[in-house]
């Protein structure tokens, strides 16, 4: 079995982009803390690199930011590769097939907020006697 869950957050903004076939892919980086504290009690933090393919792909480069804290739900996947020193080199990413919005858009920039408070605000409307009523 490989499955992994990780709750954390965003340490950059997604990167949105579609292969050449036209598949959209996107990919971003979490920062998870252990649960367990050392002796001074700081707490060590994992960073892990998500990728997400297809429309969940399209949906957290539209929705997602810096910051955000997310739910991923997915399976570890290694890769090797050559980088340009002719170093051979490892790289473990979580594919994700499912990732869960966290933030709530309250806790969103003051910009992003003002955006959404300003579409639920309803109109005041006017006190009205009950000797006014037509029916």
């Amino acid at each position: 079995m490989n499955k992994v869950i990780l709750i954390g957050n965003l340490t950059r903004d997604p990167e949105l982009s579609e292969t050449p076939s036209g598949v959209a892919v996107c990919r971003f980086s979490i920062a998870v803390s252990r649960d367990y504290a050392a002796a001074d009690g700081t707490r060590e933090t994992d960073f892990f690199n998500i990728t997400v393919w297809r429309s969940r792909a399209e949906n957290c480069g539209k929705y997602l930011k810096k910051g955000n804290k997310v739910a991923v739900i997915g399976s570890l996947q290694t890769r090797s590769y050559e980088d340009k020193d002719g170093i051979k080199r490892n790289v473990t990413d979580i594919i994700a097939n499912e990732v869960e919005f966290l933030t709530p858009r309250s806790a969103q920039s003051e910009d992003d907020s003002n955006v959404v408070s300003a579409k639920r605000e309803r109109p005041q409307l006017e006190a009205i006697d009950d000797n006014q009523l037509p029916f």
